[in-house]
């Protein structure tokens, strides 16, 4: 029997459902094994008063320390974090408040091995606690943990050591383990772990029946990702205005929201862009489903979920040559990777709205991806640190 720490400061709770989505599947995935024992560590960090009471944070306030989330045993202890500045700082004071955690999870869950889902503040925090209770560690590369963090003054030193200590490293795609192995890291020690796929949730369906349940006529483009600057959605909007008759919808939630509505103003166009905000996966699914394109061009990513997602669909995908691009978009099914520029983005979705690629065809891109290989191939990653132990 393995038995697993799951250590995720990405994990969904009561005031936050879609938050870190992927890394919940892929826990729950884990825990379903008959060799698997799990729980999950999901810290959340917190200002000191009278910052703790600003609306980001007030609702962490009724979210217990402890409950069983989806048949999994989850602790959610709270860390001292400073909003803006405290970023260096953030590892230490993790590790500091997760020590007596685990302490009491130890004398009645003797955990193995401690896997780290995130590379910052994870990866450092969980060096530190490794060390402590004397087991190996695992730390998994997702994008901006590497992309940011791994290069910001005050973290990346602290990313490195953490690489350099870990008994094993995952990354979500050959393009991220490339990027991991330029800052340092040793590439015989990182192995590619790709996102699953709920492949009964994201198929395709009847395009035009979906669009007419959504109220949509003519074309459809969707967004899926965080309203951040990096994701790109302020280029498809623009993309939009040379695009006739298509309906923008960007889903997802963040800082980029008010400049987002006001961009579509600005050019005529906030009659034919939605901003819903997150969507429940499977309302998500929907919308993907009913998309003749998604179009995500991220200044940076590992392996974006909602590439795979909007492929599985039979959806093809308008993307940036970021992370994890080409290992999906290796066939003219799959879609496009265009320049980070609103031109070449319209032009890649009327070529596919002239010409679209049988949904099937799509979907066959991402066979590779299942949650049953990303679960066996965690299980085999994490056996192995313990057995060399």
């Amino acid at each position: 029997m393995l038995r697993v720490l799951t250590l995720a400061t990405l994990f969904p709770d009561a005031s936050r459902p879609t938050f870190g989505g992927f890394v919940e599947r892929q826990t729950l995935g884990l825990a379903a094994r008959g060799d698997v024992e799990l729980e999950v560590v999901a810290p959340i960090g917190v200002p000191p008063w009278p910052l703790d009471r600003h609306n980001r944070y007030a609702d962490f306030a009724d979210i217990a320390e402890q409950e069983i989330w989806k048949g999994v045993n989850i602790h959610r202890p709270r860390f001292r974090t400073i909003p803006r500045i405290g970023g260096p700082l953030a590892p230490a004071a993790m590790a500091r408040a997760l020590e007596p955690v685990l302490n009491a999870i130890r004398t009645r869950f003797p955990f193995d091995v401690i896997d780290a889902e995130f590379f910052y503040p994870d990866g450092p925090a969980a060096r530190r606690l490794a060390r402590t209770f004397g087991v190996p560690f695992s730390i998994k590369a997702r994008g901006a943990d590497i992309h940011y963090w791994g290069r910001r003054t005050g973290s990346a030193r602290q990313v490195l050591a953490a690489a350099d200590a870990a008994d094993g490293l995952l990354a979500v795609s050959e393009a991220l383990k490339a990027d991991m192995v330029a800052l340092g890291m040793a590439a015989d020690r990182i192995t590619v772990h790709y996102t699953g796929i709920d492949k009964s949730r994201f198929s395709p369906v009847d395009r035009a029946a979906a669009k007419a349940a959504l109220g949509v006529e003519g074309p459809l483009i969707v967004t899926v990702g965080a309203l951040i600057p990096r994701k790109g959605q302020r280029l498809v909007i623009e993309a939009l205005a040379d695009i006739p008759d298509a309906s923008l919808w960007c889903v997802g939630d963040g800082e980029d929201r008010a400049a987002l509505e006001r961009r579509a103003r600005d050019l005529g166009l906030a009659d034919r862009v939605r901003l819903p905000g997150n969507l429940p996966h499977v309302e998500v699914a929907k919308l993907l489903a009913a998309a003749d394109v998604m179009a995500l061009p991220s200044a940076s990513e590992g392996l974006a979920n909602a590439w795979v997602e909007a492929l599985a669909s039979g959806t093809p995908v308008v993307i940036s040559d970021a992370g994890g691009a080409a290992e999906l978009v290796d066939r003219p099914e799959a879609g496009a990777i265009v320049e980070r520029e609103p031109q070449a983005i319209a032009a890649a979705v009327r070529s596919i709205l002239a010409d679209p690629p049988d949904p099937q065809k799509v979907r066959a891109t991402v066979d590779r991806f299942s949650w049953e290989r990303n679960s066996e191939t965690l299980f085999r990653h994490l056996s192995a640190l313990v057995e060399r132990q």
